[in-house]
């Protein structure tokens, strides 16, 4: 009969993040398939363990949110652990995160495809993620040839401060944010970091006038409920938690593994290592569901369809509703998006679709009437023509990625 291993997860569950409770989620996955695997959770081990003196660990092995505190007393008793808290002060760990650089890259690529070519970043100074996310976004967009503007989310030196104790700090806070958009030039893409502040800007937009995704394209945070409502969505990243708990778990499992090999003296992981996973990828949502131009007239013309996508829409109607030619908006499509108009409404058309496809769990036959489509099978050889699959097939894939 195998001995039951003693695993420590220190995930704090109790704060209903998705990044605390999907990676949880990952290592119990691993620990069902083991199982000689006891899970216990100890929010508190980095007290919990033994400090000093000849106590022996409780555990066989710890992982998840590692602190600094709780790297030292394992170190001390020789305990393997894999940490998954990439702003951690604990260095020099076995580790398991989300690749932060190429996240960074994939929101600039993102907003580069929708045509943006102004760029701004919110981003969090003190995590880590944040700052290689911004870097990695403004590089990226800077390789592009274009400039970008950045704020920083910190209280110190008049910058903002997302956790405000006092009415009147989220009044500076708020003047740093107004100054900032003060200095944008619409239509700009945008990439903030925490989706609480991302749901603040699209106000401050409203308030000035100014309409999202239109002139303020947005990209934010992960992949939360609060992006989806109130309207408009917010376009996130999925991040690979769950993999990232199954994977340091399999990492945990071969340091526990390796044990006896370890030196007495409380070297857990003298032999640390990462491993970086890149991101499931973007879900797109409202927030940017624009392809931004600097002709007035194809703006306009790309507003009355994206307001009337469920509709027919002709080239007729789309020519008396911006009061030009149908000779002239075509040239003007062609000039500047190099497709017809024809092919942009289709295009658009399989874009919702997408999006809905991906966000929600509405019917086939009912995405189908709301992107426009007489009918399902309209849709269905659309989307096959642009996607190489149908619909439901693309739906399962999208989610089946972002469970893999």
């Amino acid at each position: 009969m195998s001995v039951q291993k003693r695993v420590a997860v220190q995930m704090q569950i109790g704060q209903a993040y998705k990044r605390h409770t999907a990676i949880f989620t990952g290592i119990h996955d691993y620990a069902r398939q083991q199982g000689d695997w006891r899970l216990i959770i100890d929010e508190w081990a980095d007290h919990t363990l033994p400090g000093r003196g000849s106590k022996a660990s409780p555990y066989d092995g710890l992982v998840g949110r590692i602190s600094a505190q709780g790297a030292r007393r394992a170190h001390r008793l020789g305990l393997p652990v894999v940490n998954v808290w990439f702003n951690s002060p604990a260095r020099d760990l076995s580790a398991v995160f989300a690749d932060h650089e190429a996240c960074g890259r994939v929101r600039a690529e993102h907003l580069l495809s929708r045509g943006f070519r102004n760029f701004g970043i919110v981003y969090h100074p003190p995590y880590r993620a944040s700052v290689t996310e911004a870097d990695a976004f403004e590089n990226t967009v800077c390789e592009a040839g274009f400039a970008c503007s950045k704020v920083t989310e910190g209280s110190r030196d008049g910058e903002l401060d997302r956790r405000n104790d006092s009415y009147r700090d989220w009044q500076r806070s708020v003047h740093v944010l107004e100054r900032w958009l003060d200095s944008l030039h619409p239509p700009v893409g945008l990439f903030i970091y925490h989706i609480d502040t991302a749901r603040l800007i699209i106000e401050m937009c409203r308030n000035r006038g100014w309409r999202v995704p239109e002139d303020v394209a947005i990209v934010a945070g992960s992949n939360e409920a609060i992006c989806e409502r109130p309207e408009p969505g917010v376009t996130s990243l999925e991040y690979p938690y769950e993999q990232i708990g199954f994977e340091a778990a399999r990492l945990l499992d071969q340091l526990m593994n390796k044990s006896d090999s370890l030196a007495p003296n409380g070297s857990g992981n003298v032999n640390s290592s990462s491993i970086l996973l890149p991101p499931v990828g973007i879900v797109a949502r409202r927030s940017t569901d624009f392809r931004a131009v600097d002709d007035p007239l194809v703006r306009s013309a790309l507003r009355f369809i994206d307001e009337n996508l469920h509709r027919p829409i002709t080239i007729d109607t789309l020519a008396n509703a911006t009061n030009v030619s149908r000779r002239a908006l075509t040239n003007r499509f062609r000039d500047k998006l190099h497709r017809t108009v024809a092919a942009e409404i289709q295009r658009l058309r399989i874009e919702r679709v997408k999006r809905e496809l991906t966000a929600t769990n509405l019917p086939i036959k009912q995405i189908a009437r709301q992107a426009g489509f007489g009918s399902p099978r309209t849709m269905n050889d659309a989307f096959n023509a642009e996607a190489g699959c149908s619909p439901r097939v693309y739906r399962q894939r999208t989610r089946q990625s972002r469970t893999a």
